[in-house]
């Protein structure tokens, strides 16, 4: 019988699909398991990439369900956003439709993977039954005080007139328009995630089971910090401000202020702008920037010198130049900061703009006594663990780390009434606030009598309307009057819906716990909220280990406090594993504007060392990039299991890179896993064929398979399915050479196709019945190795002839000295070294290795 992967994987899937085999029920008789992939957007096409984090996903789930758990794994897609209303503009279309044909064609993409998915859970984040929960919960969460709604800077495209988030500005533009992206100040809905930040922080320390990284990462975007916050006093009050409010995580560097600086968002700016064009016309062009931090550190330094002067506080007759600059923003600390140019590469570069003082305050601990930066060079910016000498410092000329000395400024500031010590975080509040369409309308209706009012929950959800066009830029829901214009829930006059909706991060920071109960008429159902939370086991890219995690992380414990979610969820994923990436080379050549062009690697041709495109052009390649669209290296899934089957795919995808490292596909690769595949059904239809028996080599094979299972078991339950593969290609070997009889070998193959279920379930379905298997082997228990099987008796020992190893013999384990001599000499790689002589030394190591010396 050959092996035909579209036979074998059709029949099986359906034999899946009929017995209801993935579907998740309650139920107290069995622990449950919850594993989870981060759900794809709906662009329309998956690759390779896919494939490997959802084949990642399965095998843990497919082991689960093997060792007697209750297992959920559901799939869906996060679906609004930004790429859909594109499409529209660009097609004429509309964003529902190509979402919901996007999602077609990707589930009928997915199937033919035989992943083990519960399909009758899945959703899309653009159906109305979702964000119409998802509008409850923002109505709960309001109730319970974790939104706010208030002015804020904000990354304003004014092309397309909609904020973008920090994500999507790139090089200072708009992702989609290539706009210059301003500073604009608008009344946003926020998630108060700033109020958590403490608990956010601390929680991280608990997740042992997270890569250490992430948490890091987490840890630094959260940003806790100690400093101090007081005040410069001006030297002649400036409108109704007589003092500028300064908070700073570097106390240390008071001694070596050189000015100061305020956000051109600043009260104080605002208030000198109002009779200076000029300072106006400045901070017009300031606010003309993004907001990111990279944008900040990326653009030019500018300053204004607003001609006023403030006193240093330990030094009346010490004045510093106050300076709008474009670096400040006004939503971290208090949008005013001092400038200590000799340990502030910013600073630096700004005084060295406007010929301001440098002076140091500590220098290397090294040091040869010069504290300056030299000309041209670097501002000294140590670790604040490092050691380095003060000689300007609050604690006098001595050696200290920099968290040392800042406890010791903060101290020194708070004994002197200059300020007090405060404890900052970076995280600032999470703005939702979109002004777009194709995302979840934020639930509330804006009246003239009653101000901000919550829509009811009887009349969610607000749904979407289907009749908006995206010929206008800006928000269409902004001119529909028949959806925006409404009766005030709360008197009944009339009144406007909100039309800004949700970021698509809000869709995504809570589907995990929609999957318990899709279908519920609440956003969860307490008994499976109850049942089926945590995720056991979540899987994705390192690229989402800040946001999405951290948002998630704040959603749970708001659905916590709102009711959704028991006290057990607030930290929602119990295990994390962030996968690497599905790599391919990238094919060029240059087109005729200049531009390269990119080539599939269908298209391409592989010979003579390099790559050509059918008439013969030379393509220039890109060894192992990252697979992008944009790139065109993306190998289409669908056509490999054409070729050679889901299951050939997926075990390539596993078997040849620790699934945490990135793994580059080739044809080549694909082709020889194929090979394996085949053989592997071959050695079992040869065993189906033969007739019972059993001779002395059985217990030999029966000893491989307890060690293969004990092994691969080991390698699954670790993510170490590499090396789960690198074993079960070790047992192949060993059934296939074995002398064995069939009943043993029929009894290895079984186990052989247990252990390759999880990796590739069709083939391991198609051999378990041909063996004779009962039932399913999705449902059959994992075989468990036979601690007694796993003593050996008898060990290996290498025999090496002057020091190179030429063969070697197996031996009982308590064999005496003089009999293993004996079987050495004996050995016919000896016996031909030796040529009828005799060795001049015979060394035995019991136990390890024989040396003959001739």
């Amino acid at each position: 019988m050959p092996y035909t992967p579209s036979e074998i994987e059709a029949k099986w899937q359906a034999a899946w699909d009929k017995a209801d085999t993935f579907k998740a029920v309650r139920s107290d008789d069995k622990p449950k398991y919850y594993v989870l992939e981060m759900f794809p957007y709906p662009s329309g096409r998956i690759h390779i990439g896919h494939v490997r984090n959802y084949t990642m996903g399965d095998v843990i789930a497919r082991y689960k369900l093997s060792t007697g758990h209750n297992v959920l794994h559901p799939m869906g897609f996060d679906a609004f956003g930004m790429p859909a209303e594109n499409a529209a503009m660009a097609t004429g279309g509309h964003p529902k439709d190509w979402t919901y044909n996007n999602i077609d064609e990707m589930v009928a993409q997915m199937k033919p993977l035989g992943l083990g998915i519960d399909w009758s859970r899945m959703f899309a984040t653009c159906d109305p039954e979702y964000y119409g929960q998802q509008q409850a919960l923002f109505i709960d969460m309001l109730d319970a005080g974790l939104i706010d709604r208030k002015n804020a800077t904000v990354n304003w495209d004014p092309v397309d007139m909609t904020v973008l988030a920090n994500e999507q500005v790139i090089d200072g533009k708009g992702w989609r328009s290539g706009a210059e992206v301003e500073r604009k100040e608008l009344t946003q809905w926020f998630f108060k995630i700033s109020d958590m930040a403490d608990e956010l922080l601390e929680a991280l320390d608990g997740l042992d089971d997270w890569p250490a990284k992430v948490r890091l990462m987490q840890e630094n975007w959260i940003g806790k910090s100690r400093g101090l916050q007081f005040a410069f006093s001006l030297t002649e009050p400036a409108g109704s401000h007589d003092r500028v409010e300064v908070y700073t995580t570097r106390p240390d560097t008071l001694l070596g202020a050189s000015f100061v600086g305020i956000s051109p968002d600043h009260p104080l700016a605002k208030e000198l702008e109002a009779g200076n064009a000029d300072l106006a016309a400045f901070n017009a062009e300031c606010r003309k920037g993004g907001t990111t931090e990279e944008a900040l550190e990326k653009a030019e330094k500018m300053g204004f010198d607003t001609g006023l002067r403030v006193r240093h506080p330990f030094d009346t007759s010490w004045e510093l130049p106050v300076y709008v600059a474009n670096f400040i923003l006004m939503d971290y600390g208090t949008g005013a900061i001092f400038g200590c140019p000799a340990h502030d590469q910013r600073d630096l570069d700004f005084a060295r703009k406007y010929d301001l003082p440098v002076v140091s305050t500590y220098a290397p601990a090294t040091d040869d006594g010069s504290t300056m930066p030299e000309d041209g060079g670097d501002a000294y910016v140590p670790t604040k663990t490092e050691k380095v000498i003060y000689v300007r410092g609050f604690a006098g000329e001595t050696e200290q780390t920099g968290n040392e000395a800042i406890d010791a400024a903060v101290d020194f500031c708070e004994a002197n009434g200059v300020g007090q010590g405060v404890t900052k975080f970076r995280l600032r509040d999470w703005g939702l606030s979109r002004q777009r369409y194709w995302g979840a309308p934020i639930p509330v209706v804006h009246c003239d009598s009653c101000g901000v009012v919550p829509e009811k929950k009887e009349n969610l959800p607000v749904e979407l309307p289907y009749d908006v066009s995206f010929d206008i830029p800006g928000n269409p829901l902004d001119r529909h009057p028949t959806w925006r214009d409404v009766p005030c829930p709360a008197c009944g006059k009339p009144a406007q819906r909100e039309t800004d909706t949700m970021d698509t991060f809000v869709d995504s920071s809570w589907y995990f716990a929609r999957f318990t109960a899709p279908h519920a008429r609440t956003p969860t159902e307490k008994a499976d909220a109850d049942y089926w939370m945590n995720v056991d086991q979540y899987i994705g890219g390192i690229e989402h280990a800040i946001l999405h995690l951290l948002y998630s992380r704040f959603f749970a414990r708001a659905m916590h406090k709102t009711g959704h979610l028991p006290a057990s969820a607030i930290e929602p994923f119990d295990a994390l594993f962030t996968q690497g990436m599905v790599t391919h080379a990238i094919y060029k050549t240059d087109g005729a504007d200049g531009r390269p062009v990119y080539h599939y690697p269908e298209e391409v041709d592989l010979r003579d060392g390099g790559g050509f495109l059918k008439d013969g052009t030379e393509v220039t390649i890109v060894p192992s990039a990252k697979m992008s669209k944009s790139k065109n290296n993306v190998v289409d899934p669908v056509a490999i299991i054409q070729q050679y089957g889901a299951d050939t795919a997926r075990w390539f995808v596993l078997s040849d890179s620790p699934p945490e490292r990135d793994v580059e596909w080739t044809a080549s690769g694909a082709e020889a896993a194929f090979k394996h595949l085949s053989r592997v059904h071959r050695i079992a239809t040869d065993i189906a064929a033969g007739e019972h028996a059993s001779n002395e080599a059985d217990e030999a094979l029966l000893r491989d398979m307890h060690k293969a299972i004990q092994d691969v078991t080991s390698g699954v339950e670790s993510f170490g399915f590499n090396a789960s593969i690198a074993k079960l290609y070790g047992f192949t070997a060993a059934i296939q050479k074995s002398k064995a009889g069939t009943d043993a070998k029929r009894t290895a193959m079984k186990a052989l196709a247990q252990l390759m279920a999880p990796m590739t379930p069709h083939l391991a379905e198609d051999i378990w019945s041909m063996l004779g298997g009962e039932g399913l082997i999705a449902n059959a228990p994992w075989p468990t190795a036979d601690e007694a099987m796993l003593v050996e008796d008898t060990v290996t020992m290498p025999i090496q002839i002057n020091g190179k190893r030429k063969s070697e013999i197996a031996v009982p384990k308590d064999m005496p000295k003089e009999e293993v001599e004996k079987l050495a000499l004996a050995d016919d790689a000896v016996i031909k070294a030796l040529d009828g002589g005799s060795p001049k030394k015979l060394i035995v190591v019991p136990g390890r290795i024989v040396n003959v010396v001739i």
